[in-house]
């Protein structure tokens, strides 16, 4: 590197924590690498309970600005990334309930594997994308939580604490929304 020249690119070596608390009390640049640090974890989240990439972008804006207003409200007692993890679930619900009223696109009564070449992927993207479109047919609550357990793989206990909830409410939200889901994609069991 020479010199007068900034990196194009630091590793901020702070914990969440400490990047947060440094945004509190001043940094100009703490947030934004507490940002950095975890925008793409963030966006999947957000993509994976709205289903719409136009809705994930605004929900995880929403709530990143909601998160810098309010990171003076933090309490310690549990991890940021768990905290931000909360903040953009709800900021994705907030968008799905806005968006309510929407078209949706009925699933194919079969998708045909039987003839599938094992190299083309294909398949896997058609499975894929009727899995998301099947996530999208759960309501928002019962969504966020197979996202959390199933697809995130939080423990009960973890997805009731990022979603502000019983552990009994994520788990029956779990099972409705996993009893429909196979009503959903039961003709993938036929192929």
């Amino acid at each position: 590197m020479t010199r007068g020249k900034r990196p194009l690119h630091v590793v901020d070596e702070r914990t969440d924590e400490q990047l947060l608390a440094d945004h509190v009390t001043g940094d100009p640049t703490a947030f934004a690498a507490l940002v950095h640090r975890h925008l793409n974890y963030l966006y999947s989240i957000a993509y994976r309970t709205t289903g719409n990439p136009e809705d994930a972008n605004d929900a995880v804006q929403d709530a990143l600005l909601n998160a810098h207003r309010t990171a003076g409200q933090y309490r310690s007692d549990a991890k940021v990334i768990g905290w931000l993890h909360r903040i953009v679930v709800n900021a994705s619900l907030d968008r799905i309930r806005r968006n309510r009223v929407r078209p949706t696109v009925p699933l194919p009564e079969r998708v045909g594997t039987e003839l599938a070449d094992p190299t083309d992927h294909t398949v896997a993207v058609d499975l894929s994308l009727s899995i998301g479109r099947a996530l999208d047919v759960l309501p928002a609550k019962q969504r966020a939580a197979i996202v959390a357990v199933d697809i995130e793989g939080y423990s009960i206990a973890d997805a009731a604490i990022l979603l502000g909830v019983a552990e009994g409410t994520v788990k029956s939200r779990c099972a409705r929304g996993r009893l429909r889901l196979a009503k959903v994609l039961g003709h993938l069991r036929e192929c």
